[in-house]
C-alpha cells in the first residue's frame, strides 16, 4: 500500500505516530516483571535470526531501537516500547534457535507462551516468517497456541527482497494455505523488506486498525 491509497488523516496519523516519540521502559525476563497493562499492547514474534529487529527499526522510522545483530538469539527479554503513549510495541525473544541450552530455551519459549496466554491488553502478536524458508513447526506451533489463547495473529513475510519471485509466490501460497486452518490467523499475509521499505506502511495501517486509530 502506498500514500496514495491512503486518506490524508491517515497518512497524518502514521508519520506522528511511527516517526513521534518512542520510548524503551521495560524490560522483562520472568512474567512477575511485566509491567501494568496500559496502552494496546503489539507484540512481535518469530524464530531467530528472522528479520525482527530489523523490522521494528524500519516500522519506527530509527536505526537502532531495536538492537540488530548476526549472533540469533540476541533478544533475550520482553522489550516494550511506548510510542507516543498511544500503544505498547512489544519485541518478543526469538525463538527456535538450537545453539543455546536447552534450559535457556525452555524458559525463553515459557515466558514467551505465558505472555500471550495472559495479557488481556494484547491485542495482536505478528508472527515473522522468512520469505525463504516458510512456515516451519516451531511457527505452527506459536500459531496453534495463540488458537488456543484467543490471540489474533498476522503473518508478516520478511527479506521479501531477498526472495525470488517464483519462491515468494511459492512461500505466500503454502503460508496462505496453511493459515486456513487456524482460527486465530488473519488469512492473508504482509510482505515486507526493512531494507527496501517494501510493505512497511501496510504494516503501519495493519497496527493502526488494530489499536483503533
Amino acid at each position: 500500500m502506498s500514500d496514495k491509497n491512503l486518506t490524508p488523516e491517515q497518512i497524518a496519523t502514521i508519520r506522528k505516530l511511527f516517526s513521534g516519540p518512542c520510548e524503551f521502559f521495560a524490560g522483562v525476563m520472568d512474567l512477575n516483571g511485566l509491567p501494568p497493562e496500559g496502552a494496546p499492547e503489539i507484540a512481535f514474534a518469530g524464530r531467530s535470526n528472522v528479520g525482527k529487529s530489523s523490522l521494528i527499526n524500519a516500522l519506527t522510522a530509527r536505526k537502532t531501537l531495536a538492537r540488530t545483530s548476526n549472533t540469533p538469539g540476541r533478544t533475550q527479554q520482553l522489550n516494550f516500547f511506548d510510542l507516543g503513549g498511544v500503544f505498547w510495541l512489544v519485541d518478543m525473544p526469538g525463538y527456535g534457535y538450537a545453539k543455546v541450552s536447552k534450559k535457556m530455551r525452555e524458559e525463553w519459549d515459557n515466558l514467551i507462551f505465558s505472555y500471550l496466554r495472559g495479557r488481556p491488553s494484547l491485542r495482536s502478536v505478528f508472527v515473522l516468517i522468512d520469505s525463504r524458508h516458510g512456515l516451519k513447526d516451531v511457527d505452527l506451533d506459536l500459531i496453534k497456541m495463540l488458537d488456543a489463547a484467543g490471540v489474533s495473529a498476522r503473518i508478516v513475510l520478511t527479506k521479501v527482497d531477498k526472495a525470488g519471485f517464483q519462491e515468494l509466490k511459492k512461500t505466500t501460497e503454502q503460508v496462505e494455505a496453511a493459515l486456513k486452518k487456524h482460527p486465530s490467523a488473519f488469512p492473508f499475509v504482509l510482505p515486507t523488506s526493512s531494507d527496501k521499505g517494501t510493505g512497511i506502511p501496510d504494516l503501519q495501517v495493519a497496527i493502526l486498525e488494530l489499536i483503533g486509530g
